[in-house]
């Protein structure tokens, strides 16, 4: 189904008004839960009975909790009964020391406002939904008399169709390539068309009806456009009879290229309907959400319907549950997962949520129009819902057995890398460059979970230009180090790494091992990863201690495929944000260098000029007469060239 542009998250927080409550209390770290009693109680004396969003914090000013309230002073008051509150609170409470409020015009921006908090912060009393990547959108873009069709990311500010969410980049690269061959749509960038003076190997192969070359007529493809949007919108029944009468007839009027053209474009409409793995027909657009739980842990399995095909399926696993009713945490994710995803009209659950209509209310904005959510009854809606609860008791179930294992794996690692317990937080680092430009350093983190991708960090080598490894090694230990250092002495944040894993052998682990002494570090373990002697495929990896010690695992060890798989990371984020650098660099433009010079003012100033030789060149009143410059801008460049006058 279509979606419009949501509105931007700071024009929504315009109508959120903040306040830091009028007595803030602080003590030391340790746990009092009468003094954080006293903390709420002191900010219950300010409170009105409005509706709004709590921040708990604690002594260093940390978010605890965030919380929603139809009436703040009640819902806040609460906390002050510490003998009915259950020993989850009561520890919330005992870490408190200061309170932030913010009111707002309704429950229902509440709970908006509330999820925003919740995904900004990470809070550790709330549940959290642990989703490091965007969903994918087909895009069809509408500002161009020849639409193309892409993959999109991200925030939804192009003019044109959205269509989705996917559950994975796979399904919509599989659904984009099958309607590629439906409706013959360009995939390629405008500057690519317009530089074309013959048809791509996608016109040869009937993926494309080459409107770069005049192929096709504007009329034409608008046609298939057309049909791409009914399809899509859900009217794919509709648009697969089109195309079958079109083909008898071509095969009537014997126009047999046509009509077996027209045979393939039905072959792929049935391909993208027959790949769907979940039957549902006859639920239109809607959202499915199903939970299982099972020894503490909890799964919730999505599904996205659209126009009754099944856009894909994802199972989430919310952290942070304990103690909290299924209903409680099936709200929390919700609220979570539509903070950045569109919602469907219709939002189908596997059981009653006690704040349904609030939720609904909530999401009417971004949907663009009246939600329902319902937990179906009958028909093929309860049996998309059973479908979609016995995936949630698998993936729960799956997720129990790879957690088991992984927990033998890292406890193994941990036993042969010689560390005092488990690491919870692993970083791994590694540099990139040619000949030494361009060079970057790259660090990822690793966690009980798996790889934390908000934590991944790069660094542009300051050196001069220069084949060192080991110099680059040493620069990037000493910014990362050092910042922690200047940052959390104490290393309260968690974010000080119970093992680092160097991509390199002796010569980086002296680097490191140098740096970190420099700043004074001697209690971070360090391990360096190489190849063994053979540097083939065989997985000889050499594992070199700060000590001088080497070992080495057999070959068929899970421990030594973990750190394989953590060394891989490191060294793909290396490389692709170092092609980036390259990228950027091949294409830079000393007009980059000029202040207030923007892309746009730099292409105009170059389809003017020719060259940025000649905007050097040219003078004032030439400047002045480029188009898209003012005078001012013309000023600031002709000043930039000659600072003399």
């Amino acid at each position: 189904m279509a979606r419009k542009p949501q509105t931007p998250p700071d024009r929504e927080t315009e109508r959120f008004h903040e306040e830091r409550a009028a007595t803030t209390l602080r003590g030391a770290d340790r746990p009092d839960i009468e003094l954080g009693a006293g903390v709420i109680r002191e900010t219950v004396q300010t409170l009105k009975p409005k509706p709004g969003v709590y921040r708990m914090l604690d002594a260093r000013g940390d978010v605890l909790y965030v919380g929603k309230a139809r009436a703040l002073k009640n819902r806040v008051a609460n906390y002050t009964q510490v003998e009915r509150l259950p020993n989850r609170l009561r520890r919330m409470v005992s870490q408190t020391r200061s309170m932030t409020i913010v009111t707002t015009n309704s429950e229902a921006e509440a709970l908006l406002l509330e999820a925003q908090l919740i995904k900004r912060f990470r809070p550790p009393y709330n549940v959290l939904l642990r989703d490091d990547k965007s969903f994918p959108f087909i895009l069809l873009r509408g500002d161009h008399a020849f639409p193309r069709i892409s993959k999109h990311r991200g925030a939804r500010k192009a003019k044109g169709n959205y269509y989705g969410p996917f559950a994975s980049a796979g399904s919509v690269n599989t659904t984009i390539n099958a309607l590629q061959k439906l409706f013959l749509l360009r995939s390629c960038n405008d500057g690519f068309m317009a530089r074309r003076d013959r048809p791509c190997l996608l016109y040869q192969i009937r993926r494309c009806s080459a409107p770069c070359v005049g192929r096709i007529s504007e009329a034409d493809y608008g046609e298939l456009v057309r049909q791409a949007k009914d399809f899509l919108g859900g009217k794919s029944g509709a648009v697969q009879r089109e195309i079958e009468a079109q083909m008898h007839k071509a095969a009537e009027d014997l126009d047999f290229e046509r009509a077996a053209m027209l045979r393939d474009r039905l072959r792929a409409a049935t391909f993208i309907q027959g790949s769907q793995a979940i039957n549902a027909e006859g639920v239109g657009n809607a959202d499915v959400f199903a939970m299982a739980t099972k020894g503490g842990q909890v799964a919730v399995q999505a599904f996205f319907i659209r126009g009754g095909q099944n856009w894909g399926h994802r199972a989430f696993f919310p952290s942070h549950t304990e103690g909290l009713s299924e209903e409680e945490v099936m709200t929390s994710f919700l609220a979570q997962f539509y903070e950045e995803v569109p919602p469907a009209r219709l939002i189908l659950v596997d059981r009653a949520l006690p704040e349904a209509d609030l939720l609904a209310e909530a999401l009417c904005e971004a949907a663009g129009g009246k939600v329902e959510i319902s937990v179906p009854q009958r028909g093929d809606r309860r049996r998309l819902m059973e479908q979609a609860q016995r995936n949630a008791v698998e993936a729960l179930d799956r997720r129990m057995a790879e957690s088991g294992t992984k927990a033998k794996v890292m406890r193994e690692l941990a036993e042969f890398l010689e560390l005092p317990e488990v690491p919870q937080r692993i970083e791994i680092y590694d540099n990139s460059h040619i000949q030494g430009t361009n060079a970057l350093g790259a660090m990822v983190v690793a966690g009980p979970e798996g790889f934390v991708k908000g934590q991944y960090r790069k660094w542009n080598i300051k050196l001069a230009q220069t084949n060192d490894d080991f110099a680059m090694m040493r620069e990037v230990m000493t910014r990362r180090f050092g910042r922690a250092q200047e940052e959390d002495p104490d290393r309260e944040s968690g974010n000080w790494p119970d093992l680092v894993l160097i991509d390199g052998g002796k010569g980086q682990m002296s680097a490191v091992k140098e740096a970190l002494g420099e700043l004074g570090i001697e209690d971070v373990p360090l391990v360096a990863i190489a190849k063994g002697p053979h540097h083939g495929r065989e997985g000889r990896e050499v594992f070199h201690f700060p000590d001088g010690r080497e070992k080495m695992l057999p070959v068929n060890s899970p421990v030594l495929f973990q750190l394989q798989v953590m060394r891989d990371e490191v060294h793909r984020f290396a490389i692709g944000a170092h092609r980036a650098k390259r990228s950027r660099a091949i294409t830079a433009s000393p007009l980059d260098e000029i202040p207030g010079i923007g892309p746009a003012r730099k292409r105009a100033l170059l389809l003017h000029f020719g060259t940025a030789g000649k905007v050097r060149a040219a003078s004032l009143e030439d400047l002045q007469r480029a188009p898209g410059v003012s005078a001012a801008v013309a000023q600031t460049i002709y000043d930039f060239y000659h600072p003399s006058g």
